[in-house]
């Protein structure tokens, strides 16, 4: 499998994201010492590319809240509940594209709506062009990762504990992170 900076004039197409090389994570400031890491392991995604015109580009994506794994069976349990993600009323968190930006050759400003318990507010992430390549199956793949920080509290997720020593056990600001591996599907 070779990897190449292939230019976007050549990747034009409709791409699904492919949820086993893909990851949507998470980092929290526990107790403010120390961070937490964690993911989503079941969402599905598409992702329209223009390489002649990125502002036509889109991407939408859906995450099965209930697919938190922070490698904690408490802490996810708690994650799920409505002190946080409340699932039972809120199953999915979702992402769509609003606008495409080009910054330069392989940084692209993603603007969307993003969605966590009913509650929408708009996010931009820049996403940095990785590469393509051709997997031994003939399926073109294009990957790109990116980051964002949120406030959970903007969302509706406000749960919170005092420490002794001061300050809070769960941070209000979330990095989100993507790296993502999508396949040409058209």
């Amino acid at each position: 499998m070779t990897t190449a900076i292939i230019p976007l004039t050549e990747l034009t197409g409709q791409y699904a994201l492919d949820a086993s090389h893909t990851r949507i994570g998470f980092v929290a400031r526990h107790a403010m010492v120390t961070k937490v890491r964690g993911s989503f392991n079941e969402f599905e995604g598409t992702a329209t590319v223009d390489g002649a015109d990125p502002s036509r580009s889109s991407v939408s994506v859906t995450i099965k809240a209930a697919s938190i794994d922070t490698r904690n069976e408490q802490r996810d349990g708690h994650l799920r509940s409505n002190d946080f993600l409340d699932l039972e009323k809120y199953p999915e968190i979702t992402f769509v594209s609003t606008a495409v930006e080009p910054i330069d050759e392989s940084t692209f400003r993603v603007t969307g709506d993003l969605t966590i318990k009913d509650v929408t507010k708009p996010v931009s992430v820049e996403f940095t062009y990785e590469g393509a390549a051709k997997d031994p199956f003939g399926n073109l793949r294009i990957g790109f990762e990116g980051s964002v920080v949120i406030n959970r509290k903007d969302y509706g997720v406000t749960w919170n504990a005092a420490l002794e020593t001061g300050g809070v056990l769960v941070s209000d600001k979330i990095t989100l992170e993507f790296e993502v591996s999508a396949i040409k599907v058209a």
